[in-house]
């Protein structure tokens, strides 16, 4: 077979004969499974960037960073997504050696801002809703420059492996490129202990402390505002449940990528097999279309124009104009004094 030769690692995706890893069905299946990933998460992450241009009413600072979340999700789609469709289809990795490393550099890039993302959302809405340096308003040049640190902090890990440090090769089935968290090469295997702390384990403590504070804070103004007719009460268990559901679809799409990447670091001995090593890869991408269901289609604001545009102008339900006005989490900023 001619599919994987051109990579170091290329025995990982042979048998002891040279017979692929898996049956010409078998690529198929998972390029179908690739491709109901994918189509949905263009079509999502790009309507919201087409009615974020489109009304104004959404380019507020506290969305920015939901749109910058849309633009990256869009790019591993288009990226990952799409080149693991094709090569799936073909059944090897058709791009060469520097096709592997212009698509591993491409979605890491893409895919690491977006998890950072995700940690910037979750320090926004903190930052809104606890107010832990007072009256300070969030405005354009706070959510620009998150967005900036979001790409530059992506950027800077992901350009070592394009300069020696670390590499990126096939993983899974092979049809697709990452960092190499096969090799057991100690300036790899540092990379890759880095790039996990950094770019996955940080990203995590910083959502999880956000969110814990945010809940808290609600919890203590639910208690105090127990006369107003349960309002907090209902904004506190709508933001947990919220809260909840953004923590276990990160789990969800990354914990199994993090961990095996970690499992074969450890034990490099540890013997997978290349389609129980391409489930993680295909949780982590299908993240680009958890994303924008949770963080912008729950939001009001954005539903409100979104739901419209991708339906030609119908609108399934009708909801209360006051409502539109606001999301979860800005009804809940607003019951909240000055920690």
């Amino acid at each position: 077979m001619h599919h994987s030769f051109f990579l170091p690692n290329s025995s990982l995706y042979t048998g002891p004969h040279g017979e692929p890893p898996l049956s010409r069905t078998g690529f198929v299946i998972l390029s179908v499974v690739m491709a109901l990933f994918t189509g949905p998460a263009i079509v999502l992450n790009a309507t919201v960037i087409i009615v974020s241009l489109m009304h104004k009413q959404l380019r507020q600072p506290l969305n920015y960073a939901l749109v910058n979340m849309a633009v990256a999700d869009l790019g591993t789609a288009m990226t990952g997504g799409v080149l693991s469709v094709i090569n799936n289809a073909q059944g090897y990795f058709s791009f060469g050696r520097t096709g592997c490393v212009m698509e591993g550099f491409a979605v890491s890039l893409f895919g690491i801002t977006s998890l950072c993302t995700v940690a910037l959302i979750a320090v926004e809405r903190m930052f809104v809703i606890c107010k832990p340096l007072g009256q300070m308003t969030f405005q354009k040049k706070h959510a620009c420059r998150g967005i900036t640190l979001a790409w530059l902090w992506s950027l800077m890990w992901n350009v070592p492996p394009l300069l020696g440090w670390g590499r990126y090769e096939l993983e899974g089935v092979g049809t697709s490129c990452a960092p190499d968290w096969h090799s057991g090469e100690p300036h790899h295997v540092s990379y890759i202990l880095v790039y996990f702390a950094v770019c996955f384990a940080l990203p995590f403590a910083i959502i999880l402390m956000s969110y814990s504070k945010l809940l808290w804070t609600l919890h203590q103004v639910s208690k105090l505002a127990c006369l107003e007719g349960g309002a907090v009460a209902k904004a506190e268990l709508s933001v947990a449940s919220m809260v909840i559901i953004m923590v276990l679809t990160f789990l969800i799409s990354w914990m199994p990528y993090a961990g095996l990447s970690m499992l074969v670091v450890y034990n490099p001995k540890v013997e997978i097999n290349p389609l129980v090593a391409t489930v993680p890869v295909y949780l982590a991408k299908s993240s680009t279309v958890y994303n924008p269901i949770i963080y912008i289609y729950c939001n009001r604001q954005f539903r409100k124009y979104a739901v419209p545009f991708l339906l030609c102008g119908k609108m399934l339900w009708v909801e209360d104009e006051a409502a539109e006005a606001t999301t979860t989490v800005e009804m809940a900023s607003n019951t909240v004094s000055p920690a």
